[in-house]
């Protein structure tokens, strides 16, 4: 594989990540009654950072890919 390969994977990766964070507080928050900002937002702090962090990580480092395969070219 090669390092843009690579980097785009990652990406992908991090991606995937930070929607399953999203859904993941979106099905945690489906029993309640109603909807508004503050209660996702307290849906999405209870799923934890985890994800996120994961996903930065990622996104980094396919960054970083990209960024020596055009070097290197």
């Amino acid at each position: 594989m090669t390092h843009r390969g690579a980097g785009m994977s990652f990406i992908a990766i991090a991606a995937f990540l930070i929607s399953t964070r999203y859904i993941v507080a979106a099905i945690f928050g489906s029993n309640m009654e109603s909807w508004n900002k503050v209660m996702f937002k307290s849906a999405l702090e209870g799923t934890g950072y985890v994800l996120l962090i994961l996903s930065i990580i990622s996104f980094v480092i396919g960054a970083v890919y990209l960024v020596n395969a055009e070097v290197r070219k």
